[in-house]
């Protein structure tokens, strides 16, 4: 097998592309299926936590529904395993 095609073998087994049959079951990978299962649960539990909390923001003790903290601690931590996600693969090219 020439290096030329030992290429094109390793493009088209990426599941990238041209694979018009896969479709949406390619997509669906048991850890994205996982993903959404966990952010929906996550949203779940936030919304059900509607009590009013006190939280201390480093010297201001700020008094908000719980839901609000949990979803601003949510996006604060998905924006973070976002940046690390995106340098890891940066890291790796």
């Amino acid at each position: 097998m020439s290096r030329k095609d030992a290429t094109t073998g390793t493009r088209g087994s990426r599941g990238g592309g041209g694979h018009g049959g896969e479709g949406l079951r390619g997509r669906l990978t048991p850890g994205r299926i996982a993903a959404l299962v966990v952010a929906g649960l996550t949203l779940v539990f936030i919304f059900e936590n509607t009590q009013k909390v006190e939280i201390r923001l480093l010297i201001p003790v700020v008094t908000i529904p719980l839901y609000l903290a949990l979803l601003g601690t949510w996006v604060v931590g998905g924006l973070c395993g976002a940046y690390l996600s995106c340098r890891r693969r940066n890291d790796r090219r």
